[in-house]
């Protein structure tokens, strides 16, 4: 089974660990801070 959040804490602390902000992320990633945020916190939009 998809634990989210084991996923929500390593995309944090893997985040966390190269000094990128939330900001950073999206921007490489080609989404919105805000789905950043809620992969962080665990929360799934569907």
């Amino acid at each position: 089974m998809f634990d989210t959040n084991k996923v929500a804490i390593n995309i944090k602390n893997t985040r966390t660990k190269i000094n990128m902000t939330q900001m950073n992320l999206a921007d490489e990633m080609g989404v919105s801070y805000q789905a950043v945020s809620n992969w962080e916190r665990g929360v799934s939009q569907t």
